[in-house]
C-alpha cells in the first residue's frame, strides 16, 4: 500500500506546479492548501478577491487562500480570473507558461458558484429556467473551458494530472435536483472523455468528490466553527461523519504523488476510498468514510 507522505518527513511536490481553480473557499482551498503543505506552487483563481465580490457574496477571497498555501509549506500565488472568459483563461495559461518555464503538473478543476441558484425546494419544471441554466453554465462551461485551453501545457510535457471535483461517484443516485444533478455528473462524464483523449499523451484525468464536506459555508449554515462543530450535530445528526475541506485536499496530494496514478484515468473516486487507499487521515486524525457512513445510516432514509 502506497504511505501518504508526511509534510515533517518531505515536500513530495518542491518541484510541482498546481492550479486549482475555484479556490477561494471549500475543496478548492482545502486543496490548494494541502498542495501547499506538499511544497507545491499552486496558483489559486476565482472571482473573489479583497476588493470584489463574487455574486456568492462570501467573505473568503483568492489572496486569503494563497496566503494559506504559503503558510503551509508551498509558494501561493492569487490570480483573479473569470473562468466563464476563454480569453481570461487563456490569459492566466499564458502567464503560468512564462512564469514556470511552460510547466504545469496539476490542474484542479472546482469551479462551481451555483449554491445561491439552486432551490432544492422545487422540481425541475418549476424552478428558474434561468437560474438552472446559469447554474449549468457556471459549472460545466468553466472546467470545459479550462481543461480545453491548459491541456496543451500537459500534453507538450506528457505528463499531468487533472482532476475535475465533484459531488458524488456517480453511483449514488439522483443528487436531489435535476440542475444540481446534471452540473455535477457532467464532471464525471468529462473526466472520463478527457482522459480518453488524454491516455496516449502521458495525461491523467479522473474526477474526485468529497464527502459530506464542512466547508465555510456549511459552518456558517449550522451556526458553528471549526471548534464546535459537532454541535450541528444535533440539527443534522448526519453531519458526525463529515470531513474538513483539507481531507480531499489530500487525497489530491496523494494523487500527485503516486507515480503509477494512470491506473485511476477516466474513474470517479472519492476521498473515503482514497483515504483507504492510501493511508492518510483528516487533519484531527480521524479517517472519515462517508460511503460506509450513508450505506450504515442514510441508504434507505
Amino acid at each position: 500500500m502506497f504511505v501518504y507522505y508526511r509534510a515533517v518527513d518531505s515536500l513530495p511536490l518542491s518541484d510541482a506546479v498546481a492550479l486549482v481553480t475555484g479556490g477561494t473557499r471549500g475543496a478548492g482551498r482545502g486543496t490548494a492548501v494541502e498542495l501547499g503543505a506538499a511544497g507545491a506552487t499552486v496558483y489559486v483563481t476565482g472571482r473573489t478577491t479583497r476588493s470584489a465580490r463574487s455574486p456568492m457574496n462570501r467573505a473568503e477571497t483568492i489572496e486569503d487562500t494563497a496566503e494559506l498555501v504559503t503558510d503551509a509549506g508551498g509558494t501561493g500565488i492569487a490570480v483573479r480570473v473569470d473562468h466563464t472568459q476563454a480569453s481570461e483563461v487563456a490569459a492566466l495559461g499564458e502567464r503560468i507558461s512564462a512564469e514556470q518555464d511552460g510547466r504545469l503538473d496539476v490542474l484542479v478543476n472546482d469551479i462551481w458558484g451555483g449554491d445561491p441558484l439552486i432551490d432544492w425546494r422545487k422540481p425541475f419544471w418549476e424552478h428558474s429556467l434561468d437560474d438552472g441554466l446559469l447554474a449549468i453554465h457556471n459549472s460545466i462551461d468553466t472546467h470545459l473551458i479550462t481543461s480545453a485551453l491548459l491541456a496543451p501545457m500537459k500534453i507538450a510535457r506528457r505528463s499531468g494530472l487533472i482532476i475535475e471535483m465533484t459531488d458524488g461517484t456517480g453511483r449514488d443516485g439522483y443528487r436531489g435536483n435535476l440542475f444540481y444533478d446534471l452540473a455535477k455528473q457532467a464532471m464525471i462524464r468529462l473526466a472520463e472523455a478527457q482522459a480518453a483523449d488524454l491516455r496516449r499523451h502521458g495525461v491523467t484525468a479522473l474526477a474526485l468528490t468529497p464527502g459530506f464536506l464542512r466547508s465555510e459555508a456549511m459552518l456558517d449554515h449550522f451556526g458553528v466553527t471549526e471548534e464546535n462543530w459537532r454541535d450541528a450535530v444535533a440539527k443534522d445528526r448526519h453531519f458526525v461523519a463529515s470531513e474538513t475541506p483539507r481531507f480531499v485536499g489530500r487525497a489530491v496530494v496523494a494523487l500527485a504523488t503516486d507515480a503509477h496514478v494512470g491506473r485511476f484515468s477516466g474513474q470517479a473516486l472519492s476521498s473515503w476510498e482514497l483515504g483507504r487507499e492510501y493511508g492518510f487521515t483528516d487533519v484531527d486524525g480521524s479517517r472519515p468514510d462517508w460511503g460506509a457512513y450513508v450505506a450504515e445510516h442514510v441508504a434507505g432514509d
